[in-house]
């Protein structure tokens, strides 16, 4: 929305998928795959990816390319992943709750371990044009964070139009949208009845699934797989 300037029409043309290409996404035909959609847009381009920060296109890099990277809390970022597995039929079965946790700390998920990536990316924001942004901070205060965007992107747009973006990328009401909720893929790829894709987007969710043992288990866990790094998150807000 902040590229085209809060025009909500544009931004209804076609999916987010299609407009932003997802690297790595590789779908059946007659869906389109994230690298050739990229590959025959015209530049500038905004692309999408999950990637670990080891395993960048070396091009990124070389052409200085503007990346934002947003983190989540691990916690709730294992109980969105353990229902975007149970609903996505290209991803591996996540099996029980129990077992998707214990999957989820020793990093044997897509996308590889939650901590090397956060900590990776982390670890080179200063050193690239990278904008690190939390989950929960656009959460508590989406206004406060969109700018920061703008100010990355080298944007001005004016209060009205801010007011307009916030709207319209909140949660409830991107949940509503075909164009951004992944409905329009097929269910035979993604099925909604299971576990719909924009589930609830609240940090603290965590609490809802983890046992007291469960929590103070993980907690020990991610002491340990954290320690040493500065990258610090928060579970609720």
């Amino acid at each position: 929305m902040i590229q085209n300037d809060g025009d909500v029409q544009k931004c209804q043309r076609a999916n987010t998928f299609d407009r932003h290409p997802f690297l790595e996404w590789s779908l059946p035909p007659p869906l389109n795959s994230g690298l050739d959609l990229a590959n025959k847009m015209p530049s500038p381009r905004t692309l999408k990816t999950h990637l670990p920060v080891q395993m960048l296109p070396p091009s990124f890099w070389k052409e200085n390319s503007k990346i934002i990277y947003v983190a989540r809390n691990a916690k709730d970022c294992l109980v969105s992943y353990y229902h975007f597995s149970r609903m996505n039929k290209m991803v591996p079965d996540p099996g029980t709750w129990e077992e998707y946790i214990e999957t989820f700390k020793a990093g044997k998920v897509l996308w590889g371990s939650w901590y090397d990536h956060v900590k990776g990316w982390w670890d080179v924001k200063d050193q690239h044009r990278i904008l690190y942004l939390f989950y929960e901070d656009m959460k508590e205060d989406p206004k406060r964070e969109i700018e920061k965007i703008l100010k990355f992107l080298e944007k001005d747009i004016a209060e009205e139009v801010l007011n307009k973006i916030i709207y319209h990328t909140s949660f409830d009401v991107m949940k509503q949208n075909p164009m951004a909720n992944y409905t329009t893929i097929p269910t035979s790829i993604m099925d909604h009845s299971i576990s719909p894709f924009m589930r609830k987007g609240m940090p603290g969710d965590w609490k809802n699934y983890f046992t007291v043992a469960q929590n103070e288990e993980f907690d020990k866990d991610y002491q340990k797989k954290m320690a040493g790094s500065t990258v610090t998150f928060r579970t609720e807000i």
